[in-house]
């Protein structure tokens, strides 16, 4: 029996390994071919700083938007219980599992000029910044959803009680207890935004310095230049990797009740 378990425990070592080696090597790689020097040198050619800073200005507004918008939805999903609720949040998740090439459809489909709305947004800066709310969005409502009813009733009720209205309550209670699912969630949602290709590329297309994306630009740049697609991989690894550590401190950091009480303090 000892012997057995001796074994199972060796597989399972082994399993591990084999596990953690298939999931290191493609980001070590990305590092090993190119020297850093050479990496550095990449960087700085026209086509990486142009997807650079169409990425960096999309991913700003299109996080602009979702946090302007996404947060009175969330709240509102988290603070009232109506027939029906259980379908809009579905409906707020289903971007998260449409396939890109489905979601870039239906952005087409609303706001081409043959579409719903008959606009001109395709093919423009203003259609990346559509497609990245879009795909990106669903993952902050839902953490904002949790955020919000994570926070005690009973402080929200006593606040109320003590004559703070809804608006003051919300702003100066209920956001700043929340704040750390809410950033946590918004993490997730520039992640998500600023690796998004398949409805960028189906909605806004791939123009230099117009619509291409890092991840757009890396497509295009694999059967061009092999070094500088893996320099710009480089990058987004990079970024992707602070983002994870960031959203691993905000999880970690949760409000103490000191903190709790202050915050209601305030609010009175």
């Amino acid at each position: 029996m000892r012997r057995r378990g001796l074994i199972v425990g060796g597989l399972a070592a082994v399993a591990a390994a084999v596990a953690l080696a298939f999931l290191v090597l493609p980001v070590a790689a990305i590092f090993l071919r190119v020297p850093p020097g050479g990496l550095l040198h990449q960087l700085s050619s026209g086509v990486v700083t142009d997807a650079l800073v169409v990425s960096a200005k999309t991913s700003v507004i299109a996080q602009a938007l979702v946090l302007l918008f996404g947060t009175p939805l969330a709240y509102f999903l988290a603070s009232r219980r109506f027939r029906g609720r259980a379908f809009v949040i579905t409906l707020v998740e289903l971007p998260l599992v449409l396939p890109p090439a489905v979601a870039g459809l239906g952005l087409l489909a609303a706001f081409s000029r043959a579409g719903l709305l008959g606009t001109s947004i395709p093919f423009t800066q203003t259609a990346v910044v559509l497609a990245v709310a879009f795909v990106s969005s669903p993952l902050y409502v839902r953490q904002g959803i949790a955020a919000f009813e994570a926070v005690d009733p009973d402080v929200v009720a006593a606040s109320r009680t003590l004559g703070a209205g809804p608006t003051k309550t919300f702003f100066r209670v209920v956001l700043p207890l929340a704040r750390s699912g809410l950033a946590a969630g918004e993490a997730l949602a520039f992640a998500r935004g600023l690796g998004e290709f398949g409805a960028t590329i189906m909605f806004a297309g791939s123009l230099q310095g117009v619509t291409q994306t890092l991840p757009l630009a890396i497509y295009e740049q694999f059967a061009v230049n092999l070094d500088t697609a893996i320099a710009m991989g480089a990058l987004l690894v990079v970024v992707s990797a602070a983002l994870l550590a960031f959203l691993k401190v905000v999880l970690t950091w949760q409000p103490s009740r000191r903190t709790s009480s202050f915050l209601f303090a305030r609010s009175t």
